[in-house]
Parts: structure tokens; sequence; C-alpha cells
């Protein structure tokens, strides 16, 4: 991989000659004469989305374990809610690098690895009893995380052009499905069977996955090949390291603490001394010279805008409902019931990728973001209308705001593949989706840090159901929280808008 700028393409790879980003969905798919019509790989896609959706219940299987974590490890609060933290740090490291490894080895592989990583991974948490090797398990399990962008990197070789932008979409919603499922998944298992159980099941999850993958998907067609940038692995590894460890940890050591300040300075030196690194190596990690061009730079500050509002919305209707009636605005549902109420977003976000798809081929993948980013903004709207106005807070409303938002995802996160792969070359779209990936990683971090911040510093005492005291957040709390939120999805819109645009030359047809 060279170091100079390779944003130069013909128009069949999805860029005009001026560099602005095509709204085609031509985006650089097999054409239709070398992918024959009638062997689209619907397996295929449904194969790799199921993979997704079992990546993603990793991020949710844990929180209804988090109370009895100390208990069932037999380790204190603070050590044991690690397990969140490794797999968070270890997945958003290894999504770029697992992207630029299926670029230069094969995407397959490199698929096939992410899945046996998660299936090791939930093995050893399913045995462990103390924490370290279940921190170990976590880290595994957080290898796994690439497996999105990979899957979709993988649709640009093997699915025609015209089922492109559709596929990618469903793939992109998986995303949505395997969280929305999580909580309800992990939180039945746990009760009626054992949390042992729950790791188990992942565990076969996982190796169902790598066999489907196997005996489905091709191998890659193009690969650079090359020499693995080790140095940028390990100063990626750092700066994010240096990032997202303050961001998860703040609330907890305190933000203005020297631990939390230490942490953001070096991430500033490291990042600083990374990219001046990147930008003299022949064959970087990360080719920052694409990164830094327009579409691809305005498609990543929008997804860490939309990555934000997705997070504050497991944040924050989760807390509404769970929160005792005695509360001026909570439901006073169990982890299980509040869970089941938030699943139908996820399901949403997944039917509405389809039409994702459709609005990316008539208008372009600029509006379809915008879209998304207006859509999410409405059920902040109506949350905050609900919260604050004469309408009552009631479970019916709590599952509008949440299928308002689940909607709005689905058909951002369907959009920003499209946006990325018109933008690179083929053989930078692993790299370029694991980036654009991380980004979104880096939104949901951000929004955990401001949201739990915001949540936890205006509060009000109430009656736990058993009897216990309790501190919820005050409706002011509530109130900044979507605030702030309905502000990321303003700045993902207009970001969205900003994206250049060129002439619409393809429509893309039903399947």
């Amino acid at each position: 991989m060279s170091g100079t700028p390779r944003i130069e393409r013909a128009e069949s790879d999805g860029t005009e000659s001026d560099g602005t980003v095509s709204d085609r969905t031509d985006i650089g798919s097999p054409p239709d004469d070398a992918v024959t019509h009638e062997h689209h790989p619907r397996v295929a896609v449904a194969v790799l989305c199921a993979a997704g959706i079992v990546v993603a219940l990793m991020q949710t299987i844990i929180v209804p374990l988090i109370p009895q974590l100390p208990d069932l490890l037999h380790a204190d609060a603070p050590n044991a809610s690690w397990a969140l933290t490794i797999t968070l740090l270890v997945g958003a490291v290894s999504t770029p690098i697992g992207g630029r490894l299926g670029d230069m080895y094969g995407k397959r592989l490199a698929l096939l690895g992410s899945m046996a990583a998660v299936s090791i991974g939930s093995v050893v948490c399913a045995l462990s009893t103390t924490l370290v090797p279940f921190l170990v398990g976590r880290g595994l399990q957080g290898l796994g995380f690439g497996t999105i962008a990979l899957g979709i990197s993988v649709m640009r070789d093997i699915v025609p052009a015209r089922h492109l932008s559709s596929s990618v979409g469903t793939m992109s919603a998986s995303l949505g499905v395997g969280g929305a499922l999580g909580l309800p998944f992990s939180a039945a298992i746990a009760e009626h069977l054992s949390w042992h159980a729950l790791f188990w099941v992942c565990a076969v999850a996982g190796i169902a996955g790598a066999v489907g993958i196997a005996l489905t998907v091709p191998d890659s067609p193009t690969r650079t090949g090359g020499r693995f940038d080790v140095v940028g692995a390990v100063g990626l590894a750092a700066m994010l390291t240096f990032l997202l460890l303050p961001l998860s940890k703040g609330s907890a050591w305190g933000w203005s603490n020297p631990l939390t300040l230490g942490f953001f300075g070096g991430f500033v030196v490291v990042a600083a001394c990374w990219c001046v690194a990147e930008l003299r190596r022949r064959a970087p990690l990360i080719d920052l010279r694409v990164m830094v061009h327009r579409p691809v730079l305005l498609t990543n500050v929008a997804s860490i805008a939309t990555g934000f509002a997705f997070y504050s919305m497991q944040l924050i209707p989760i807390q509404v409902l769970m929160a005792p009636t005695t509360s001026p605005n909570g439901l006073g549902l169990g982890m299980l019931a509040a869970s089941l109420v938030l699943a139908p977003s996820g399901l949403v976000m997944f039917v509405l990728s389809h039409l994702s798809g459709h609005i990316t081929g008539r208008f372009g993948p600029r509006v379809s973001l915008a879209l998304g980013g207006v859509v999410i903004g409405l059920g902040y709207v109506v949350f905050i209308v609900a919260l604050s106005g004469p309408w009552e807070m009631g479970i019916g409303l709590m599952i509008a705001v949440g299928c308002l938002i689940g909607a709005g995802l689905g058909i951002a996160y369907s959009a920003m593949p499209a946006l990325i792969m018109a933008s690179v070359r083929v053989e930078q779209t692993g790299e370029a989706n694991g980036v654009n990936a991380l980004m979104r990683v880096v939104g949901t971090s951000t929004s955990a840090a401001v949201v739990g911040m915001i949540l936890t510093s205006s509060v009000i005492p109430v009656v736990l159901p058993d009897g216990r005291p309790g501190e919820v957040p005050t409706d002011t709390a509530y109130l900044w929280a979507a605030g702030i939120s309905l502000g990321a999805c303003a700045l993902a819109a207009i970001t969205a808008l900003a994206i250049p645009r060129s002439r619409r030359d393809f429509i893309e047809q039903p399947i």
C-alpha cells in the first residue's frame, strides 16, 4: 500500500474525477456480468448477518450480570467493572486492525479468526470462577467485534452491485438486532439456567457462525499482501487505550483526577506521534491521507455523532423503565421486562435497513444518513416532550420512542458503509470500514461518559421496591441527556448533507 493519496479513480469505482463521492450505489462490488444474476449469494449474506448478531450480543450479554459479578467472581466492584471495559478496549483496537489484515490476507480468513476468538473467549468465560480468567475471556470476545465491518467488506467482493445496498444495510442492522435482543436473551438464560450457561450458548453460536462462514463465504478476490505494520498497530492500541479508558472509567476515577487527565494528555501525545509515524510509512496500518479525504472524513464525523445518539438510547430509556414508581416518571419494571420493551427497536432497525437500501439507491447514501439522523432526533423530541409536557410517560410511549430511534439507526447505519465504500479502492475496504466502525465506538464511549456523568450528577432519593433507599436521575438530568443526544443527531444530519454530492447515475433495483 503506497503512502501517497489514492483517491483518484474512475467513475466505476464510485468517485467522480473531481474527488467528490458519487451518489450511485454501484460502490465497487462485482458487476452483474462478473457475478451471475442467478448466483446472488443470499445464503452467505444471511450467514454474515447472523454472525454480526452473535458478535453484537457480546456487548450486552454481560449487563444483567454486572450487579452480581463481584460475588460470582470473588472480586470487588471496581475490578469487576473491567468485564465491560476490557471488551470495549480490545474491540476498538481489533476492529481497524482486523480490517487491515482482511485486506492483506483475505477477509474470509479474518472473519474465521474473529468468530474463533468469540467462541474461545466464551468458553473461557463459561469455565471461569475468578476475575482474571473471566477478563481474559471477555478480551477474546472483544477480538470478534470487527466481524460486522469485515462482513460489509466481503459483501463488496461477492454481492452484485444492484443488491449491495440492501445487503450492506442488513449487515449494518445486525448490530441493533444483537444489541436489542442481548438484554432479554441474557436475562432469561441467567435467571432460569445459570450465568455459565449463558456463555456456553455464546460459544456454540460462535462455532456455528464460523462453520457457516467457512461453508458459504468465498475467499477474497482482491488482497493487498505486503508486510503488516506492527509499529502502527501498537501505536493505535496505545492511542485508543489512552482515549477510551478514561472515557469509560472517568466517572469512577473523577474527571479532574490526575490519572484521568494524565490519560487524556497521553492520548494527545501518542496520537500526534502515531500520525507522524503513519504518514512516513510506505505501507501504513491506516492510510491517513485517505481518511482525511473529505467524503471519508465527514462520514466518520457523522458516525461518531450517530454512535453517540445510539448509545444514549441504551442508557436513558432503561433507567426510566426500571426506576421505581415512587420516582416522578419511573415505570418500575424489572430487567427482563424492561429489556422486552426495548427489544422492538432492534427489530425495527433491522426492517428499516432494507428501506435504507432503496433510499440510498434513489437519492444517494448521504441523504439516507441525513434522514436517519432526523428520524433518531424525532425519537428524542418525543421523549423530551413526554418528559416535560402534557403526555404521560408509559410503556407504549417508550416503545414508540425506541422504535423511532431504531428506525433512524437502521437507515443511518446502512448508509455509512455505502459512503465509505464509494470513496476508497476495493483493496482498502476492510481498513476503511474498520476505521468507520471504530468511529462509532468512539461515539458510544463518549456517550457513555457524557450521558453517564449527567445521569449520576443530578439524582433524587427514592425507596426501592425491596424497601431499601436508592437514587434515580432527576427529570432535569434526563432532559439534558436527551437534549445533548438530540444535538448529536442534528450534527450527524448536517454533516451528512455536507458530504460532496455529484450526479446520481445508478438506481438500485429491488431484490
